[in-house]
């Protein structure tokens, strides 16, 4: 399957799971709104989804995606099931070691992770309530993202962008089943999303079958250790660890210092998250999982050049949809966020206060896209030390610029460093490729990447006309019913699709010919 193709099935998957996260935002926005319920729900949830990438997205698959992929090229699709069973089981077994410590220590972990909610004790009661009821999650969110990694290897990418389809599905069901016989909505959905991780590993586990790969526990988990191929693993694994873990702290200190700010601040971040989330998500993860064992694969058949064009490919299509969708959510953010979240419980301040740090966001979304396309060649090549030095120097900067801001700025300067942090990540990245000779920004790049950036920018002007003109039109469009107001957004989305489209093809940066010739063009992921 081409890197294109693979891209848009990952992405399109992801397309409609964003939509659908939007609509459980927008349940979660109206029952739980910005303040107290949300706070608690929300770092609740966040706590398994902080570990996730230590165990599963981050460390464990960077450096079991390679190893599989080269596994299935050596040996042959069925022989890789006994290296991936031993993987699986050696996981299942640390977490589940974890997840019961940490649930044991849960009122000290939620006290630590949110310390500004320490003076309310309901707030901080029902915080660890609904953490006991989430964090299992992590466990089994860790098992699907594993066999999400199987599935990406053998060049399967619509089964695993479909399972967080499940999961908002689940979550928004489950608030209108489990909310008159439960204390409030927020554990709803908890239950909700526990529930959904178990469906998400039975909806994948017959995918694989459906491929003909079986996973087979195995009991044997001190003799595993002693593997060479999972000692291997375990060795590439330690460094991503670090670097992943160094990202959660990352998070955990925004959370923390968020968390001291008011109430209503952590949740103000998490609606505009969510929403740069679904570029991010679209584009930035679909290009990271569908790059990875196409560069594996490569490489390991020392393609070298091919390796390059491939790079060079995933750094323009990021550009070419980052740019237009952050210049987006900065022109017309506020409107977005009031006709998806302003009703209810979630009010015009709420609606202020999210779409500021939406702006800060939004600054750094094209940076976060391109540390997704520009890691994966290092992984690939099995070098998983690198990253995580970059990943230090990123946490220092993130760091000390969220100390440095949130005195002034608030909860918008811990946003806003995040996004800084991110331009210095990716500065690292673009350096080290190209001091060890694995890629090079070239200047034909550099020149697509600009006139990429050129006209996002003419097409901002271009939504702001078309909002202005769509207020002329229909006055205050925005006291309008959700139907007609999404239809009228949705109107002045087109403005701007169109109007970048067509700049794009006048200056030579979209080639529809290209694109169909890539979508059409097979390249061979395994073996």
């Amino acid at each position: 399957m081409s890197l294109f193709k693979s891209i848009a099935t990952f992405g399109g998957f992801t397309l409609i799971s964003r939509i659908m996260g939007f609509i459980r935002d927008m349940v979660i926005a109206k029952y739980l709104g910005a303040g107290m319920l949300s706070d608690a729900f929300l770092v609740s949830f966040k706590l398994p989804n902080l570990f996730r990438s230590l165990f599963a997205e981050g460390a464990f698959n960077s450096a079991f995606v390679p190893m599989l992929s080269h596994n299935i090229a050596e040996n042959g699709k069925e022989k890789s099931q006994i290296f991936a069973s031993k993987a699986i089981s050696v996981l299942a077994f640390i977490l589940t070691i974890f997840v019961i410590l940490m649930i044991c220590g849960m009122p000290y972990v939620v006290r630590i992770l949110a310390p500004g909610f320490i003076s309310d004790p309901s707030k901080i009661e029902l915080t660890i309530t609904l953490s006991y009821i989430t964090f299992p999650f992590l466990l089994l969110v860790s098992i699907v993202s594993f066999q999400s990694g199987i599935l990406n290897s053998l060049g399967r990418f619509a089964a695993p962008a479909s399972t967080p389809i499940i999961l908002n599905i689940v979550m928004i069901a489950s608030v209108f089943i489990l909310m008159n016989v439960t204390p409030t909505p927020a554990h709803s959905l908890a239950i909700g999303a526990t529930t959904a991780g178990f469906i998400e590993i039975m909806w994948l586990a017959y995918n694989l079958r459906k491929e003909n790969y079986h996973l087979r526990p195995r009991f044997d988990i001190f003799n595993m250790f002693k593997d060479e191929e999972i000692k291997t693993l375990f060795k590439r694994i330690a460094p991503g660890i670090l670097g992943a873990g160094i990202y959660q702290i990352n998070i955990m200190i925004g959370t923390i210092l968020v968390s001291l700010v008011s109430t209503g601040a952590i949740s103000w971040l998490y609606y505009a998250d969510r929403l740069q989330q679904l570029p991010l998500g679209v584009v930035g993860a679909a290009i990271g999982v569908a790059l990875l064992p196409v560069l594996s694969q490569e490489l390991k058949s020392g393609k070298t050049e091919q390796a390059a064009i491939t790079q060079n490919k995933a750094v323009e299509y990021g550009a070419l949809l980052s740019f237009p969708a952050a210049v987006t959510l900065i022109v017309i953010g506020k409107t977005v966020i009031n006709v998806l979240f302003q009703r209810g419980a979630f009010g015009s301040f709420e609606t202020e206060m999210t779409y500021k740090v939406l702006v800060a966001y939004s600054i750094g979304l094209p940076f976060y896209v391109m540390i997704k396309a520009l890691a994966p060649n290092f992984f690939a090549r099995g070098d998983t030390k690198t990253p995580v030095k970059y990943s230090i120097v990123s946490l220092l900067a993130n760091l000390t610029l969220s100390l440095i801001l949130i005195i002034p700025l608030k909860h918008i300067g811990v946003a806003l460093a995040t996004s800084l942090a991110a331009i210095v990540s990716v500065s690292q990245y673009v350096w080290g490729l190209k001091r060890r000779n694995y890629w090079s920004f070239s200047k034909e790049l550099s020149i697509q990447v600009f006139k990429i950036f050129i006209c996002a920018l003419l097409m901002g002007v271009i939504l702001v006309i078309a909002e202005k003109l769509c207020y002329n039109a229909f006055g205050n469009w925005l006291e309008f019913g959700f139907f007609a107001k999404l239809s009228i957004l949705g109107m002045i989305g087109v403005f701007g699709v169109v109007s970048f489209g067509f700049m794009a093809k006048i200056t030579g940066v979209l080639c529809m010919s290209d694109i169909l010739n890539m979508m059409s063009r097979r390249r061979k992921v395994n073996g």
